[in-house]
């Protein structure tokens, strides 16, 4: 006997439409994300358009949809850049200067996390953690590991990254 099926005679009417409002939050989230998460393998982030079209499949508004998107960092809504720069904030890195280095990389780049730079060569993001914490601060390159970034380094790294594209940009010319 499933105790799930015996209603709770402490709860209120109010408690029991919450609850109701609750469970169909979590079912929605189980039947979107994995269909967000398929959109954006596909285009590498996940267009209106998109969203616009879930919405009428699932026959839920596109605000609810969003709203699911929006509370998971790893969604995002911008297409990516050439090279992707994910910074670490988790406690380490945060303590180690990642907050400096994300600034940096900011102001560099000229955007915000979860932007990418009008020439689509960069996006940049900020992320909860790496599993790099010896290592901190610590930056993703195009899911390469860089620790112990300073701002000195990060501009080398940068620098490496620029001379490259030139020279295969170069290379392609010919």
């Amino acid at each position: 006997m499933s105790l799930g099926l015996i209603p709770n005679p402490f709860m209120t009417s109010e408690s029991r439409r919450e609850s109701m409002a609750e469970q169909s939050a979590v079912e929605l989230q189980h039947e979107v994300i994995p269909r967000l998460q398929e959109i954006q393998e596909k285009f590498g982030y996940i267009p209106q358009e998109a969203v616009e079209w879930l919405s009428s499949q699932l026959k839920v508004s596109s605000q609810e949809i969003y709203g699911v998107a929006t509370f998971y960092n790893h969604f995002r809504f911008n297409p990516p850049g050439k090279h992707e720069i994910r910074v670490c904030l988790g406690t380490a890195c945060h303590v180690g200067g990642g907050e400096k280095i994300l600034d940096t990389l900011s102001e560099r780049l000229g955007i915000q996390p979860g932007e990418t730079t009008a020439d689509e060569r960069y996006s940049l993001e900020r992320v909860a953690c790496v599993g790099a914490c010896a290592l901190a601060p610590a930056v993703l390159l195009d899911d390469e590991v860089h620790g112990r970034m300073t701002q000195r380094s990060l501009k080398r790294l940068l620098d490496k990254v620029d001379r490259a594209d030139k020279k295969a940009a170069k290379g392609s010319d010919e």
